[in-house]
């Protein structure tokens, strides 16, 4: 179990390692790239203007002072003038693109067919990078029309070549490589160092989960940051103390059961012996035994009935028969079955509701079972002379029921888990702290809402809201 974790932990660090130097890689390339593109453009660009001003200059020159002499008699002459200005290979040619001079004596056989010298007689500069048949060098070519009387007589080229460029270029972009290199290898520490920061609290979590997983639930996760991993920790931590909490309302709650099932179980054992015993054969201590007996036996079908209806709403398994019914007749059941209750424990029991009350679709044994469960728990929290309202009416499309007592009241702290499984708070008379959640869950299926209002020392109101429609 450790090593998979332990596999899991390394997995995630080298991913996270391998993201950031991948981003500072690809970021790095990109950079150089770019760096390599803008000093090619600007080394060429500079070359083309070196050239550009040269060439201009020996045309400006040539149509001012030798344009009254044909362009073949120039060449005989003043030959120098064409590369006065340069250090580039200069090329004369004439209209039909026939080289009639090259610098450095290259024989051409046939016209240049080449984009800047077709510009050139066209009547503009001209640029061209390449290969030349005669060299392996890449060169810029720059040609510009030779002028006479306003008229194209002929095309001057410079050419040079980009070798000493693209050297220089290779070494500026060489050294760039190498802190590029040196920028990746220093980044790479960085970046598993991150990695380890980012993988060291997951790996904390991960530890606690694990200890969580086997039982212990008393160790916590130590939240170091206000990130994700920070709020799994609380999650997780969260988590534990709920379990504890339920853990313990569990443990309760099968110490109340057992001891609210032993306690009429003792009842009906002790008089079953009694009125076993041949010697006691009277009739007022059979009759007293037989109603006690009946008494407990109802108080053990109570609680069964409330643990076979949770175990339904656990499994998921609690079913309704829906039908439209005449709430009317289901409030005067309830007051003809809680009137005697009260009764019994001196509290006042009022019921109010207005003549016309409509149908609504509802299980009506199951709303039945909730008006008593809450009704029965106002009684038992209300002390003699107290007050009981039940009051029912229609606000706007839901059918109300509000149950209101002025008994003891629920702390503020234990009312928000009033409504849970198992809960019994500290002035709970319920024997297994299930009835509530029964009902809330009953109304739930009814698609509608059961809340708690409670002020401690000054009463509670229970409303219940059912969908009319």
């Amino acid at each position: 179990m450790e090593r998979k974790v332990k596999g899991r932990q390394k997995s995630i660090r080298r991913r996270i390692g391998y993201s950031f130097m991948s981003i500072i890689i690809i970021s790095i390339f990109i950079f150089i790239l770019m760096v390599s593109i803008f000093l090619k453009q600007y080394y060429y660009k500079s070359v083309e203007d070196i050239l550009t001003d040269q060439i201009r200059m020996s045309t400006n020159f040539y149509s001012r002072y030798f344009s009254n002499s044909s362009l073949q008699d120039n060449i005989m002459d003043n030959v120098d003038v064409f590369w006065k200005f340069t250090s580039a290979q200069v090329q004369i040619i004439d209209n039909s693109g026939v080289v009639l001079m090259d610098s450095i004596g290259v024989d051409f056989t046939e016209s240049l067919e080449s984009p800047d010298v077709k510009r050139a007689l066209e009547g503009q500069m001209g640029k061209w990078v390449g290969r030349l048949p005669y060299t392996d060098d890449l060169v810029m070519a720059v040609s510009y029309p030779l002028e006479a009387n306003k008229e194209v007589v002929g095309v001057l080229r410079f050419i040079t070549s980009l070798t000493p460029v693209n050297v220089q270029l290779r070494h500026i972009i060489g050294i760039f490589t190498l802190m590029g290199l040196l920028t990746i290898v220093i980044s790479s520490v960085i970046s598993f160092a991150l990695a380890n920061g980012v993988v060291r609290p997951i790996k904390q979590v991960t530890k606690v989960a694990g200890k969580m997983a086997k039982g212990n639930f008393k160790v916590r996760s130590i939240k170091e940051s206000n990130d994700e991993v920070g709020r799994l920790s609380d999650t997780l931590n969260y988590m534990a103390d709920e379990i504890i909490k339920k853990e313990q309302i569990k443990n309760e709650f099968i110490a109340s059961v057992s001891h609210e099932l032993r306690t009429p179980l003792t009842s009906i054992k002790g008089w079953a012996i009694i009125l076993n015993d041949s010697n006691s054969r009277e009739d007022q201590i059979f009759s007293d035994g037989l109603k006690i007996i009946e008494k407990e036996t109802e108080r053990l079908s109570e609680m069964v009935e409330e643990l076979l209806d949770f175990s339904k709403l656990l499994s998921g398994k609690m079913s309704l028969n829906l039908r439209k019914t005449s709430i009317t007749a289901v409030i005067e059941y309830i007051k003809r079955y809680m009137t005697p209750v009260a009764q019994r424990k001196r509290i006042s029991f009022e019921v109010e509701y207005p003549d016309q009350l409509p149908k609504v679709t509802i299980d009506e044994n199951r709303i039945k079972q909730v008006l008593i469960n809450v009704l029965d728990n106002a009684f038992k929290f209300t002390d003699q002379d107290g007050v009981v309202s039940f009051r029912t009416y229609v606000e706007k499309d839901f059918l109300v029921m509000a149950i209101i007592d002025n008994g003891c009241g629920i702390p503020d702290h234990e009312l928000p888990y009033i409504k849970n499984k198992f809960f019994k708070g500290k002035n709970s008379k319920s024997a297994n702290g299930i009835g509530l959640s029964v009902s809330h869950e009953i109304i739930s299926r009814h698609k509608g809402q059961l809340d708690i209002e409670s002020q401690e020392g000054k009463g509670t109101e229970v409303v219940i809201e059912l969908p009319i429609m």
